[in-house]
């Protein structure tokens, strides 16, 4: 390379995003995912061992998965072929085969066969390599974001080990952003920038564990002012706060911490809007914490809560209704799934209310708490052997599916507690139902147990 090509290549760098151009060169640069890159964990070993096999990095974006697998590349001294399953076709993987063998034969390298976004080829993409997968021909590292086990055919995942990646930490992230604003060959270094704590903060929670996003933004603030301003010390740092950051990425910082009173202060108003029936007051503090960055799966958790708590047997389809939610937003992610926890919040809100199953479980517990273990009667005990039958066990058993309605008056307590009601629902919603059910049978059950005293 003359001083021509090389001033030009200086340039062509300089000009690569700071994402690309902090991405980690080997595994001691490497943040995060110590469960399999840590000191005697799986693909640390097998780098070390030079016994590379085929994988698919499962994990959510930014957590490394491209990074990773041009460390194995590279500290192997393997060929890689980066394959976007987006842009490619039969063809391209075609070329990749003939390319493999070429490396093969002339340089006795293997193929590293990197595809990206793995989930998105279709069956006859994925058929056209698993020979060569199989044969030893290319070692295929597939990167994902969704469950491959819905995505890649079952004979090319037998073929792979699946490694689980995670979402990264804050303290992750602030290592990323630290070694950004330190490094002076790849990095900030030159602007001598510091980020006030707020603003800290506030980059990581946005980032929401994606490295890539983290430094995206700080890319982006970090131009901005050093555009904008100059220090009144050729020493001195280029504060970055919080009003910046805001400014930068167009986004106003919700006051908010996931592990302190404003958390709880926001899904406690939540939860009070929901069981006051405000479908409007629901919505607001849900976007609330979605745009402040609460765990959306957290807030999805509580509402499947509410749905038994506080709307309970009055509408059992609120149960149903929560639990697609969380599946919803598991299939969509953000921007998308937040519609499915908004539609929730909006029918929890405006469905009839009942605590009665909270109720009632709360008096079974107390129960058992004053009366300890108390024995099963006789007539509702399994009787699996003659022993057990010569004992008693479930003499005088009534089959409820042989009377009318299938129900007949029976006894299903401890003796000791027979006459205890725990569940007593509601007027409201599908319980009106229930509760005439339940006053139907206690009255036949009664009934019973009256003639039962008489021919006593």
């Amino acid at each position: 390379m003359d001083i021509f090509e090389y001033h030009a290549q200086k340039a062509a760098d300089a000009s690569r995003p700071l994402a690309d151009r902090m991405r980690p060169r080997n595994l001691d640069e490497f943040i995060g995912q110590q469960h399999v890159v840590g000191e005697g964990a799986l693909i640390r070993k097998a780098i070390e061992q030079d016994r590379i096999f085929s994988m698919i990095l499962w994990g959510p974006p930014g957590c490394g998965k491209t990074t990773l697998a041009r460390i194995i590349a590279g500290e192997t001294d393997s060929y890689f072929v980066h394959f976007s399953a987006v842009l490619s076709g039969i063809k391209e993987i075609r070329a990749v085969i003939k390319e493999a063998r070429d490396q093969q034969k002339l340089y006795r390298k293997r193929t590293i066969l990197f595809v990206d976004e793995i989930h998105r080829f279709n069956k006859a993409q994925q058929d056209a390599f698993l020979h060569h997968v199989e044969s030893g021909l290319l070692t295929l590292i597939g990167a994902t974001t969704e469950n491959p086990s819905f995505e890649v055919i079952a004979p090319l995942l037998s073929r792979c080990r699946v490694i689980t990646l995670k979402m990264l930490s804050s303290e992750e992230l602030a290592t990323i952003v630290h070694n950004a604003l330190k490094d002076s060959e790849r990095g900030l270094c030159q602007m001598n920038l510091e980020l006030e704590p707020d603003a800290l903060s506030y980059l990581l929670r946005i980032a929401d564990g994606d490295a890539r996003a983290v430094l995206n933004n700080l890319e982006v603030v970090s131009s901005l002012l050093v555009s904008e301003r100059v220090p009144s010390v050729k020493t001195e740092a280029l504060k970055i706060s919080l009003k910046d950051l805001e400014q930068a990425i167009q986004k106003k910082a919700l006051v908010y911490d996931k592990s302190g009173e404003e958390h709880f202060n926001l899904i406690s108003a939540l939860h009070k809007s929901l069981r006051g029936s405000d479908p409007d007051a629901a919505l607001y503090w849900l976007a609330r914490m979605l745009a402040a960055g609460e765990d959306p799966f957290y807030i999805a958790r509580r509402m499947v809560r509410f749905a038994s708590e506080d709307v309970g047997n009055a509408d059992p389809n609120a149960l149903t209704i929560a639990m697609s939610a969380m599946e919803a937003f598991k299939f969509l992610g953000h921007p998308e799934g937040e519609l499915a926890l908004a539609q929730t919040a909006v029918y929890l809100a405006t469905a009839p209310k009942s605590n009665s199953i909270y109720s009632a479980y709360g008096r079974v517990n107390n129960e058992i708490k004053n009366s300890g273990t108390l024995p099963v009667p006789f007539h509702i005990r399994n009787a699996p052997t003659r022993l057990m039958k010569d004992l008693g066990y479930s003499k005088g058993y009534k089959y409820a599916h042989d009377y009318t309605d299938a129900y007949t008056p029976q006894s299903y307590l401890p003796n000791e507690l027979d006459d205890q009601v725990f569940y007593t629902p509601t007027d409201r919603g599908y319980e009106k139902i229930i509760k005439q059910r339940l006053e139907k049978w206690r009255r036949l059950k009664d009934k019973a147990k009256s003639e039962s005293k008489k021919k006593a």
